[in-house]
């Protein structure tokens, strides 16, 4: 299933990881391919008459089965920046999807899904047609978006811990209550800060696991050095956000 990933424009980079496509066809099965917790929300548009949908912020994985040809485009948000896109609470998503049309309209949507899939289009040309709607999206929102700057500040110390923070610590140092942290992230990301730190020590243990060395790593090392207290602590999170310890989710790679 051939995947690309495209960089998006500078008004877009503080909010969007990447754009993405991806293409599946001549199957002889269907086929399954095991999605991870990555911290983002994606809105995905896919051809054959499927509304576009927006896809939560996950806290397990899940299985996606493509069975046929099937053509996706695709907009991946950084942490706690889809809100401002799809006006309304992240909460509200997390762990489940929303068609878009239920948030942007049915007329905007349907023009956009015409144009992306009505003519024979190149992946960067539709790429250009949903990168040019978030823009429109965007500088609509200007004067109407409540984004914090708190939660902002919040990620950037987790992301640069790589999820070894204390969420105690993380509020103390932003000067505000754990409760007051935990009802801006609900609002403005979808999970509570000690699930997006979670998440991200998880991610950096994958990372660990893509090296070219992963086959003779010691696990209880690669715990300490991801922020985990032992090799029972990442494992029992490889267990919930993959489905499967260490050992077998790295021999399925």
């Amino acid at each position: 299933m051939p995947y690309q990933e495209y960089p998006p424009s500078p008004a877009l980079r503080a909010h969007v990881a990447c754009f993405w496509t991806s293409h599946a066809g001549g199957l002889a099965r269907p086929h399954t391919q095991r999605v991870l917790p990555d911290n983002c929300v994606d809105i995905l548009w896919q051809d054959g008459g499927r509304p576009g949908f927006a896809v939560g912020m996950m806290t397990s994985s899940i299985d996606v089965v493509t069975a046929g040809a099937l053509r996706t485009v695709a907009v991946r948000f950084k942490p706690g920046a889809a809100g401002r896109f799809l006006a309304l609470p992240l909460h509200t998503l997390s762990d489940t999807r929303a068609d878009i049309d239920q948030l942007w309209g049915r007329g905007e949507v349907e023009r956009l899904a015409d144009g992306l899939w009505t003519h024979d289009l190149s992946d960067r040309a539709r790429v250009d047609l949903l990168e040019h709607r978030l823009l429109e999206c965007w500088r609509r929102s200007v004067d109407h978006w409540s984004g914090s700057a708190l939660v902002q500040a919040a990620l950037a110390r987790i992301d640069g811990s790589g999820g070894d923070v204390r969420v105690a610590s993380l509020a103390d140092g932003l000067g505000v209550t754990r409760q007051h942290l935990a009802a801006q992230f609900r609002s403005h990301v979808g999970l509570t800060p000690k699930m997006v730190a979670r998440i991200c020590r998880f991610r950096r243990a994958i990372d660990a696991l893509k090296s070219p060395s992963s086959r003779a790593l010691d696990w209880a090392q690669l715990a300490l050095a991801c922020g985990y207290f032992d090799q029972s602590h990442l494992i029992h999170d490889f267990q919930e956000f993959a489905g499967a310890a260490p050992e077998r989710f790295l021999s399925a790679r």
